[in-house]
């Protein structure tokens, strides 16, 4: 690095808005608490070689193409670029730490061969749709159960942030996925999609993928895949819209020797969800998304090309006189959704079963179910009526559920009564229960505990309990677990405010002045042999080759070597200084 680069690069950064800089310190990665106190500390950050090699790596194909081209304002988005990431002056040439940095980048990297875009996109006219959405409606019910699962028992993630072994190995037990590369696949899709968040140690679904779990089976299948489109690097996209062919990917950030594995990686991940074929290619209902990207990426006729390919979905089952319930075909995912809730899923195929248990049933109306809400409902989704042994148990479960009731009281506590007196003393002994505390109060048991606190303990018990609010009204809860809804980051401008404050209070009348006085003081720190050029009274110019030995009082004190004489000379007269 030059002093004339840093210099001209400072007095460049003094020139940017907020804004500017702002956007500049995030795209150059800038720590926050960076101990820059002035431009010129900024300029010699910027660039340093390790600083700018990181840049270079993250470098587009398109943008490199500029970096190296001589005719730079050919390209003047790519010319944007580069100057908002101060690897080029104001006309588009390269800094010398840069060119340097390039040079040493170019001779260490192997190119990659290049792909015709032209004929992979040729060859995406003949993609073969049949398996991709047969791999689609796999990975739709798959990632489905692992999301139905994790609500009631979120999955562990280990540091790398994977699912946990335990869980992969539980996901393949329940028949949700054939083996631990599936189950990894989609935990990933999921999190980048945003139905998933990892949470310290555990994988928790979010809002997002409880609503996602509701939607019908297109919406799902089109919700993921144009959040993961949306998602992908910068480097894969179109100037004109849309994506490149997936066939040249590993080609997008030539420099970056991790970034050809992250290509595999996602190519893999599209081909689960049916976004590409087997082959690569973009799927007929996914080829105009890659193409322009105009609009939605995925519009109706795109997606009717796939519903003609998935299995038709059902809305009724088959009730049986054993306590199960028979869905001749995918069952609708909103009808799905509410059956679980009441029953018990045995089997994941296209003809699913489900079973209800005397739990199962009791379990829907501690969830606020009834006993009216559940046979009209299921009497709604037979196609048989509802058998007379499923009617009895429900009306069987729900005679005795409620027994015990739950709710606050006037005074903030939580209250626990029953009709059955017996009952409430089998609680105040139950050792399950030793932590809530209960204590005989009136007719009824109090603690300090949280009333939702009291409720699932309780339930997890096995006790006939229901909810109640302060006026004794039945109240649905919610036992899942859920991520935090993601706040809102912090504006960049705010991130790096007090940065920006720094750097605006530093004094920039005489950048010259104060670039001087900084490498008079660089010098003397290091105890560096300079040559300094002074004027002298006459307006002649003259050199001295000195050790800097000392800086104060407007005098720049060093050893003049060649004489064996100290010299004093006022910074005032100094116009310039250069190593030696």
């Amino acid at each position: 690095m030059t002093g004339s680069d840093a210099r001209a690069l400072a007095q460049h950064l003094v020139q940017r808005s907020d804004d500017a800089l702002t956007a500049l310190f995030a795209a150059r990665h800038v720590s926050p608490t960076a101990s820059w106190s002035d431009a010129f500390d900024a300029a010699e950050a910027l660039l340093d070689p390790s600083s700018i090699e990181r840049t270079l790596r993250g470098l587009t194909s398109s943008e490199i193409s500029a970096l190296t081209d001589a005719a730079l304002d050919t390209d003047d988005a790519a010319r944007s670029r580069l100057q908002q990431l101060a690897l080029v002056d104001e006309q588009g040439m390269m800094y010398e730490a840069v060119s340097s940095a390039l040079t040493a980048l170019t001779a260490a990297s192997t190119p990659a061969a290049d792909v015709d875009e032209a004929e992979d996109s040729d060859a995406a006219a003949r993609p073969d749709d049949a398996a991709a959405a047969e791999r689609a409606f796999s990975s739709l019910g798959s990632l489905g159960d692992i999301l139905h699962a994790a609500l009631t028992h979120p999955f562990g993630r280990i540091g790398s942030g994977a699912l946990g072994a335990a869980d992969r190995r539980r996901l393949m037990e329940d028949g949700i996925v054939d083996d631990g590369a599936t189950a990894d696949d989609l935990v990933k899709i999921a999190e980048r999609t945003g139905l998933l968040s990892g949470q310290d140690k555990s994988w928790l679904v979010t809002p997002a993928g409880v609503q996602w779990l509701h939607s019908d089976t297109i919406a799902r299948w089109s919700a993921v895949a144009t959040a993961f489109l949306e998602g992908l690097p910068r480097g894969l996209r179109r100037p004109t819209g849309g994506w490149i062919a997936p066939a040249t990917w590993a080609q997008a950030y030539p420099w970056d020797v991790l970034w050809p594995e992250t290509a595999a990686d996602l190519r893999g991940l599209l081909r689960r969800w049916g976004v590409l074929d087997d082959a690569g290619r973009p799927t007929s209902w996914a080829r105009g998304a890659f193409l322009d990207g105009a609009g939605s990426p995925f519009p109706a006729a795109a997606l009717d090309t796939l519903a003609r390919l998935l299995p038709s979905e059902v809305d009724r089952v088959y009730l049986q006189n054993d306590l199960t319930a028979i869905a001749p075909g995918p069952l609708s995912p909103h009808l799905d959704m509410r059956l679980r809730s009441m029953a018990r899923r045995e089997s994941r195929a296209q003809a699913s079963s489900y079973r209800f248990t005397t739990e199962s049933i009791a379990d829907a109306l501690t969830a606020g179910e009834s006993a009216e809400s559940l046979r009209a409902f299921l009497t709604e989704l037979s196609l048989t009526g509802l058998p007379q042994p499923l009617a009895y148990e429900i009306e069987r479960t729900s005679r005795t559920h409620g027994m015990v009731r739950v709710g606050p009281d006037d005074e903030g506590r939580t209250r626990v009564w029953s009709d059955d007196e017996a009952l409430l003393r089998t609680l105040a002994v139950d050792q399950a229960l030793r932590p809530l505390g209960l204590v005989p109060d009136a007719d009824g048991l109090v603690t300090r505990s949280g009333a939702d606190t009291a409720f699932w303990m309780i339930a997890d018990a096995r006790y006939p309990v229901v909810a109640v609010d302060a006026d004794g009204e039945r109240r649905r809860l919610d036992r899942h677990r859920l991520a935090p809804s993601p706040s809102q980051p912090a504006p960049a401008r705010d991130t790096y405010a007090a940065l920006l404050a720094r750097l605006r209070a530093a004094p920039a009348d005489d950048a010259d002045a104060a670039w001087l006085g900084r490498e008079l003081d660089h010098a003397v720190k290091a105890r560096a042999t300079i040559v300094v050029a002074v004027r002298m009274p006459d307006g002649t110019e003259r050199e001295f080759t000195i050790e800097a030995t000392g800086l104060g009082g407007g005098r720049l004190r060093g050893l003049d070597r060649a004489v064996d004489v100290e010299r004093t000379l006022p910074v005032s007269s100094i116009s310039g200084i250069r190593p030696l």
